[in-house]
């Protein structure tokens, strides 16, 4: 037969906490006898010193001194030891010990190789007028120095404010594209997320874009164009001829109609001169746009769509070109687009980029059909500036 254990006592809640309170109480008792010690042999030592005083003894002075010096101390220091932990730490204290051990150090070993007494006959032979000269010189030079110093100051402020006032203004930038994204969204989709443009809202979307790039620069730009092409915005769309709405391609996406289709933003002439240089445009669709003297150097445009795009003196210096499209159909017939023939999008004709004294200089990955087609249709001009040169391709633009 076994016995239970027999269970564990439960703690005496009042008196656990009654024994943690008496806990302060003893140690203050504790510490009075000992404040009160050393409060009566401060008294000792300071009627010490004023018996010294009184007498003129040297030595009761010193004992007395010390004494209470140390009492004091003693009572003292617990105060304002937070105070000193706070403004010295331990790094900070061993720096400063070093630095009066260091002092103490060399004047200590001057002293024994003798150099105070060389020092002392020194000064006595001096010439203190031309001494008193030279130091009118440090004094204006250190004058020219803290001039220095508080230009480079002011300059540092300068520096410093305008790195926050550039700070700011991406933030605001940023905040107000993020705001058109918001009301471009709005505005072109239904509450089923289906795009719902009509005549107006296009219009008012057009509108909107026109005037956001106005007040952003390239990599704001390069976000916006970003955003409207893969949500579909910039691609002519197959759409009702009734209704107007963009149909469905039946795999999840909307149907092109790169003849008949209408675009939900046409950017036109919006892009012209502009500088997009050092962005990334990577699969953007910039077909039918118009980029006149557009400064695209070191741009990301892998992928991106430039059928149609009028480049007339765009600077495409060092940009990726990698697998863009200039044009549709086949290379042999494809020509740049005309302002009154209609596009065909089976042999190319009509359907390639205005490459007319645009600069080409250092694209890189320029493929071979690229190259050929910048050629062609580029002029003298745009042919100078091709990698890999021109020699052997004729000058189908004839000037």
């Amino acid at each position: 037969m076994t016995v239970d254990p027999k269970p564990p006592a439960k703690p005496n809640l009042e008196t656990s906490t009654a024994s943690q309170s008496i806990v302060p109480v003893s140690r203050s008792v504790d510490s009075g006898p000992k404040v009160n010690a050393a409060a009566a042999l401060t008294l000792i030592a300071i009627a010490i010193i004023l018996i010294g005083f009184f007498l003129g003894n040297t030595w009761l002075l010193l004992i007395g001194s010390l004494v209470a010096l140390g009492l004091s101390l003693q009572v003292f220091y617990p105060t304002i030891q937070p105070a000193v932990e706070d403004l010295f730490t331990t790094k900070d204290g061993a720096i400063l010990l070093a630095s009066f051990g260091l002092g103490l150090g060399l004047l200590g070993l001057l002293s024994v190789i003798g150099a105070s007494r060389w020092l002392s006959e020194q000064l006595a032979d001096a010439n203190w007028d031309a001494i008193g000269a030279l130091g009118e010189v440090f004094g204006a030079l250190g004058q020219i120095l803290i001039a220095v110093l508080a230009v480079y100051i002011a300059w540092r402020q300068y520096v410093i404010s305008k790195d926050l006032t550039i700070q700011q203004n991406n933030i605001t930038q940023q905040q107000t594209i993020d705001t058109y994204f918001q009301g471009i969204s709005d505005l072109v989709l239904d509450e089923e997320g289906l795009l719902e443009d009509w005549p107006q809202e296009r219009a008012i979307a057009e509108g909107r874009t026109a005037s956001i790039f106005s007040s952003v620069d390239a990599l704001g730009k390069a976000k916006i164009l970003r955003f409207l092409s893969r949500a579909r915005l910039l691609s002519p769309l197959k759409r009702d001829q009734r209704l107007g709405r963009p149909i469905l391609d039946g795999q999840g996406g909307y149907a092109e109609d790169r003849l008949h289709g209408v675009r939900v933003i046409d950017l036109g002439v919006m892009l012209a001169g502009a500088d997009l240089k050092n962005t990334d445009l990577r699969w953007v669709d910039l077909s039918d746009a118009n980029l006149i003297r557009a400064d695209l150097r070191n741009c990301e445009l892998v992928k991106a769509n430039l059928a149609r795009t009028i480049l007339v003196g765009a600077n495409l210096e060092a940009a990726d070109i990698n697998s863009a499209r200039l044009f549709y159909g086949k290379l042999e017939t494809a020509t740049p687009r005309s302002r009154t023939e209609p596009p065909d999008y089976k042999t190319g004709a009509q359907t390639g980029a205005v490459v007319e004294n645009a600069d080409f200089t250092n694209v890189e990955d320029m493929s071979e059909d690229q190259r050929i087609y910048v050629c062609s249709w580029g002029g003298s001009k745009t042919r100078a500036t091709v990698p890999g040169g021109c020699e052997g391709i004729p000058n189908r633009l004839g000037r």
